[in-house]
């Protein structure tokens, strides 16, 4: 049958054109053949749970195509199609329908289309996408034939002339196509939750498509090809786009731990996407979504072959080639007329053993199958010429016209499922020599014919009954390899390594061969094609159950910055009047605000950092309010944040991500109430308490020794804390470099008050309980006078001489903020309550004394910040609204950014938190750039 892949494309500048206007800038939507684009169904929009249903997408249907004598297309469902046999693993238990999107392998006219498609869904439950002949000539002879194959088996393009040189139209046809696919799916859809199972390697740019239709559909993808290691695939000009489409999948499945490492590896290098393993399981954070990977290779389903031992044109067949060769060692290989099956590599193997080993001659034979072509080009040409002569060579070498003997029998030919059985059944051993492949099932499927049937014998078989055996010669470059340890794995490159491994083949005792065999069976039988579809299906069930609970939000347009970013539902967009209203009508209020990525806006490419006019002019303004009292949290140290901020009274200052911290002017520490701070220089203290730096001059040489053998890796050294940083090495050898550093670390300074911590690209060292969640904590005590939630658990319930408890051990899970108010009365209730849990004098007495006068904290609490550091701000505040000072509070913890966060509420850039703060005292930023 021919093959043809129904996908199309054109340019990706516009994605959301694309994708809302029904067609792509300056393409009709004639590409698509007959394609209909029917009206939005409501019942797509339900949030309900699944339709019972999957929709398995690829390049074919399963069906046979053929036109009858009167000119009429006959179609018949196609029960070697591995699509079409993974249906018997569909889990009853989640679906109850399977329905098929695909191309056909023949033309259909623009009249015929409509009639054959409902034909084909009401008999076969297949949908068929229609594409132009042009677009699918581009799209599958074209790039994905020319580039995308040659690509994903690791070959590179050498002259300027060659055909695998990046072609624009080409790409072009290719996400046409796949749009085309995407067209045809939202229309077949029944909800926005559907479960879609997209195959192989055509269809890589279809879950980008689909996602920004339906932002919670359950996408899962299975590769069927190699996936090239980083150093080929980073020289693809569209690596982004295909990396960006397949991590908009839910789940992605490789046949073997090589392709999902390269993979991987290029997630790291090229997007500086870290995975993470737990359970067995390996899996990337992508944008709040988390993207599974799967590690499975498919199987085929023994049935079909052994039922087929029943039918008389199989027996026949056998029958022939059991004659054909009796008293022969038959080796026997199938294979598709390509460059990477290594046809001619296993021809001049076989030619060797001849010429070593002329006892053989005469008693062994190499039977050939070659499948025709699936692509053209020079490079098909002359392997086939070669192969052609190397065959002929052969033959007249080592042929013998007296005895009738001729070493290799080459059919070059397509060979039925009956023909290619009686092969397998009588071959005493099969050899593949795939240079790169990404399963190939011949190995599985000679071991099924080799097993047979034990119900359906083959009376014209002169094979004795019993114990059955086999012998594999495989490629160790094929995705079969790795699974059939009995096999003899050999290197097809080396002519003297395939040679030996077929030598070691027909001289292998009968019953090392008979135990080989048991075990390829026991394999075989038990990891089928049902079994593969069946994990492969639930482990995407497992990855997408909480799908209808997420808020996504779509960012980006072209496919290589398009990702969907999934959040918890109770996520929402600060809204500045709720803000502005609340902030209007309180009488105490504090700003938590982080600088560096929150205030900092349009400064990336600054060196100093230094900030803007704007963010001086609304920090003024703020803090210049009597009602207000402004912090503001850095990791930078205390001298460049005393300059920078010189020219704003009253602001307070928490450097170094909350070690040091200095309040506002004309104000002082009130050590009673935060006992344990230490003064450190002019007005600043420290949250260390009796800060031992000591530790330094033994960490400073490991990191120098580190940064001396990691290229590209740096040192930065605080006042407070070491960090050696990473991200400019290689991502892989940067990551092992990390682990080993802090395991040395943490076995030199084990006995040291520090916390070592290993965080994205970066590997700090810094003194132990420092956070700027503790630093909230201080900084809300100094200000309101009242003890911090440290100290005031400590004087009340913690045992004498027993120390507190770090603050993320008292972190809680949830991560969303409790925004409803309660009266004075509770408040003043908790206050009496804490001041009668004080026991003691002298600080603590005036402590209680401060406590008890204090009343009460802010009514107004605005927390913002934008990395992991900030998180820890967020946590102390959602803890500190059980506290009696803040029961009445309205707290609003926000993130900049759309990403997961324990703050509710979010703001997407700096531009945003300036225009907000600057709206709360009533000032205009027009020049601020957004």
């Amino acid at each position: 049958m021919l093959s043809s892949h129904a996908k199309s494309s054109s340019s990706s500048r516009n994605l959301a054109g694309m994708l809302e206007n029904g067609g792509f800038e300056g393409e009709g939507s004639g590409s698509c053949g007959g394609s209909r684009q029917q009206a939005r169904d409501p019942r797509r929009t339900s949030l309900s749970v699944n339709s019972g249903r999957v929709i398995i997408a690829s390049n074919h249907l399963p069906l046979r195509v053929k036109k009858s004598s009167t000119g009429e297309w006959q179609f018949e469902f196609d029960e070697d199609a591995l699509t079409a046999q993974a249906k018997d693993g569909v889990p009853r238990s989640h679906f109850q329908e399977v329905l098929y999107v695909g191309g056909l392998p023949v033309d259909v006219e623009p009249e015929e289309q409509e009639n054959i498609a409902i034909k084909l869904k009401d008999l076969y439950n297949c949908c068929p996408v229609y594409l132009d002949s042009a677009v699918k000539e581009r799209f599958y002879k074209g790039f994905c034939k020319q580039q995308l194959w040659p690509l994903f088996h690791y070959v590179l393009p050498g002259s300027p002339s060659s055909s695998q040189r990046f072609n624009v139209e080409f790409w072009q046809a290719y996400v046409k196509a796949n749009k085309c696919f995407a067209d045809k799916i939202v229309e077949e859809s029944l909800t926005d939750t559907e479960f879609v199972w997209i195959h192989d390697y055509h269809l890589l740019v279809l879950p980008s498509l689909l996602r920004k239709r339906f932002n919670r559909i359950r996408a899962g993808v299975f590769l069927h090809s190699p996936f090239p290691s980083s150093e080929i695939f980073r020289t693809f000009p569209k690596r982004e786009e295909l990396l960006r489409s397949l991590l908009n999948a839910d789940l992605i499945g490789f046949h073997t731990f090589d392709y999902a490492r390269h993979f991987l590896s290029c997630c790291s290098r090229m997007l500086g996407l870290e995975h993470e393993t737990s359970r067995g399981s390996i899996t990337i954070d992508y944008y709040g979504r988390t993207v599974g990977i799967k590690i499975m290779p498919t199987g085929v389903n023994p049935k079909r072959y052994l039922d087929g031992f029943s039918w008389d044109e199989f027996k026949w067949r056998r029958g022939e080639l059991e004659a054909q060769f009796k008293g022969m060692t038959v080796l026997a290989g199938v294979d598709d007329m390509d460059s990477f099956k290594g046809i001619d590599l296993k021809l001049q193997a076989f030619e060797r053993l001849l010429e070593y080993h002329a006892e053989w001659r005469g008693k062994v034979v190499l039977v050939q199958v070659t499948n025709p072509p699936r692509s053209t080009g020079h490079d098909i040409t002359e392997l086939h010429a070669f192969v052609t002569n190397l065959v002929a060579s052969i033959n007249y070498k080592y042929g013998n016209p007296s005895t009738n003997y001729v070493p290799v029998h080459y059919l070059e030919r397509h060979v039925p499922l009956h023909e290619r059985m009686a092969f397998y059944s009588i071959a005493d051993c099969v050899v593949v020599t795939a240079t790169r492949d990404g399963m190939n099932l011949v190995p599985y499927e000679y071991i099924v014919c080799r097993q047979g049937s034990d119900t359906t014998p083959c009376a014209e078989s002169t094979v004795e009954s019993g114990p059955r055996d086999s012998m594999l010669v495989v490629s160790e470059f094929v995705g079969c390899s790795p699974s059939l340890s009995g096999a003899i794995r050999v290197n097809p490159w080396s002519i003297d390594s395939g040679y030996n491994g077929m030598y070691a083949a027909i001289c292998m005792p009968l019953e090392h061969r008979r135990l080989r065999h048991q075990k390829h069976w026991r394999y075989v039988s038990q990891h089928t094609v049902a079994f593969w579809a069946q994990s492969y299906l639930m482990d995407l069930v497992r990855v997408t159950r909480n799908h209808v609970t997420m808020k996504c939000y779509g960012l980006g347009l072209g496919l290589d910055t398009f990702r969907m970013v999934a959040l918890d539902a109770n996520f929402r967009k600060m809204e500045e009047s709720q803000v502005a209203a609340t902030y209007k009508s309180s009488k105490s209020r504090v700003f938590f605000l982080d600088y560096d990525g929150t205030l900092t806006a349009g400064q990336h490419t600054s060196i100093t950092l230094a900030p803007l006019d704007e963010v001086l002019q609304v920090l003024r303004a703020l803090t210049a309010e009597p009602l207000n009292k402004v912090v503001l949290f850095s990791g930078r140290p205390k001298a460049e944040l005393q300059e920078w901020f010189a020219s704003v009274p009253n602001l307070a200052l928490v450097a170094e991500n909350g070690c040091y911290l200095r309040l506002g002017e004309g104000q002082t520490w009130r050590s009673h109430l935060t006992p344990g701070l230490q003064v450190a220089d002019q007005s600043w203290v420290s949250l260390v308490v009796a800060a031992d730096f000591g530790w330094k001059k033994m960490a400073l040489p490991i990191l120098q020794q580190y940064q001396e053998s990691t290229d590209g890796s740096s040192i930065e050294a605080k006042e407070s804390a070491l960090v050696w940083y990473y991200k400019d090495a290689d991502p892989d050898f940067g990551s092992w470099q990390a682990k080993e550093l802090l395991d040395h670390l943490e076995g030199v300074l084990s006995n040291k008050p520090v916390e070592i911590v290993g965080g994205s690209s970066a590997v700090e060292i810094k003194p132990q309980g420092v956070s700027k969640g503790q630093a909230v904590e201080k900084m809300l005590g100094q200000l309101y006078g009242y003890p911090a939630i440290a100290e005031r658990r400590s004087s009340s319930s913690r045992p004498m001489g027993r120390p507190s408890s770090d603050a993320s051990e008292r972190r809680p899970s949830s991560s969303r903020f409790s925004m409803s108010d309660r009266g004075p009365s509770a408040g003043s209730a908790a206050v009496q309550s804490a001041a009668s849990s004080v026991q003691g004098g002298g600080a603590e007495a005036a402590a209680q004394q401060e406590l008890a006068a204090a009343g009460k904290g802010p009514d107004f609490v605005l927390c913002i910040g934008d990395d992991r550091s900030d998180e820890d701000m967020f946590t102390s505040i959602e803890m500190m609204r059980a506290s009696p000072q803040m029961m009445s509070s309205e707290v609003y913890a926000c993130t900049v950014g759309q990403k997961p966060s324990r703050a509710p509420f979010y703001l997407n850039d700096p531009g945003e938190v300036l225009h907000l703060l600057a709206r709360l005292v009533g000032i205009n930023l027009p020049n601020l750039p957004l």
